[in-house]
């Protein structure tokens, strides 16, 4: 009996998804619950597993968009060894199914007779990998369905390194020329993440008054106390202790002297929250994702710490779930990791308010009447001026600045 599996309900505001990458071939055999396949919402990937054991039969390919309910493949009984055996006692199959198969010896006859439009297509994440390598689809033999060029394809890829070694041949030497030369364009369809990504930065443009206040933290206290206490607070529990999670407990602090900061606006009434949720913004190979740190203000350096490495390990594996990036009262973004100086964060609607930190840079400043060079970060409050006045957010940012610049208050709570 065969069985179709189909797009699963991800999300009341989902209601298509794209079909990002197929863990199985056609014609394998899949247990059980096993992994079939990755689907992208536009919110978080999610994977699609078999609903029974036996013999997948792929029905959509990658790249597409398919609605929620959608069929996406169907799964045969019988497993492979029914297939297997057709395939020796017919030839013309084995020369179509090869490259599903794994079998090398028939692989030659593949490539000559079963080529279709997906033989030598890239998947849409392995066309941007190959571009930024700048590898030419041509030169990767796909492994995916039909010989499609898959995600893995194009992570194990490299650049020949034969071109730039034969200015022998002129002919050669031209090529190269025209392609240093050419203004080629590229197209490429928008990931449901990037779309949604796009929509919410111009809806909050466009619905809230917001402002850019700025401050500057001198870092030296806190390299300090990480410099002193770093060994023995990785032995003890097991993780670094790094800048995120000193921002975290000094923004939960001040949120409580504050707590419009901590609000948002829901139609004609503020809504006060007494907890702190705070969002991270992560960089993730398929965009910005900004996972939650849930009840923040509760929790010690060394769990905010393991929860940070745990989001953002999610993150980049593309394991976050929808639960895990819903809600969230407050965020923070580090630009300062790739170089950032100085920038206006936008707001992660519906919150109110995000701090953006920066690089530290050692820079000479006026102490006790002496000029001291010492490790400086700006930072940046961008806040919806509808719901917070200037008062409170210079006042919140000032407060940041001093937990920051005396770590202690921080333990103390003054």
């Amino acid at each position: 009996m065969s069985i179709e599996i189909k797009v699963p309900p991800v999300g009341e505001s989902i209601t298509e998804v794209v079909l990002s990458r197929w863990v199985k071939n056609d014609g394998d055999a899949v247990e059980m619950d096993e992994v079939i396949a990755e689907l992208e919402s536009d919110k978080a990937t999610f994977e699609l597993t078999a609903e029974q054991a036996g013999t997948l039969k792929i029905v959509a390919a990658e790249g597409d968009t398919l609605p929620i309910g959608a069929v996406v493949c169907s799964i045969e009984d019988g497993g492979a060894a029914a297939p297997a055996k057709a395939k020796e006692e017919t030839p013309a199959p084995v020369e179509e199914k090869s490259a599903v198969s794994g079998d090398k010896s028939a692989a030659p006859v593949a490539e000559k007779s079963g080529e279709t439009y997906a033989t030598g297509t890239p998947s849409p994440s392995a066309g941007k990998i190959l571009a930024e390598k700048g590898v030419d689809a041509g030169a990767v033999k796909g492994s995916g369905v039909d010989g499609r060029i898959t995600k893995e394809d194009a992570l194990k890829a490299e650049k020949p390194a034969v071109a730039p070694a034969k200015p022998v041949s002129a002919p050669a030497a031209a090529a190269v020329a025209a392609v240093a030369g050419s203004r080629n364009e590229r197209r490429q369809k928008m990931s449901p993440l990037r779309k949604t990504v796009a929509k919410r930065l111009v809806t909050v443009k466009n619905e809230t008054a917001m402002l850019t206040t700025f401050n500057e933290v001198n870092m030296k206290p806190i390299m300090d106390l990480r410099g002193k206490y770093k060994d023995q607070f990785k032995e003890k529990y097991g993780v670094g202790l790094g800048f995120m999670s000193f921002f975290t407990k000094a923004v939960c602090e001040a949120l409580k002297d504050f707590p419009s900061v901590n609000a948002r606006i829901d139609g004609e009434e503020v809504v006060y929250n007494d907890f702190a949720d705070i969002s991270i913004a992560v960089s993730a190979p398929k965009g910005l994702v900004v996972p939650i740190i849930r009840n923040a203000e509760s929790m010690s350096l060394a769990q905010i710490e393991k929860t940070v490495i745990e989001l953002a390990t999610k993150a980049r594996d593309s394991k976050l779930t929808i639960e895990e990036m819903t809600g969230g009262t407050f965020t923070i973004t580090n630009g300062g990791v790739f170089g950032s100086m100085m920038s206006t964060p936008i707001i992660n609607a519906p919150q109110s308010a995000i701090l953006g930190m920066h690089n530290i840079i050692e820079r000479p400043i006026a102490e006790k009447g002496e000029v001291v060079i010492r490790p400086m970060m700006y930072v940046a409050l961008s806040y919806d001026h509808r719901i917070i006045d200037g008062r409170e957010s210079v006042g919140f940012l000032v407060r940041v600045k001093q937990l920051l610049e005396d770590p202690a208050r921080l333990l103390l709570g003054i």
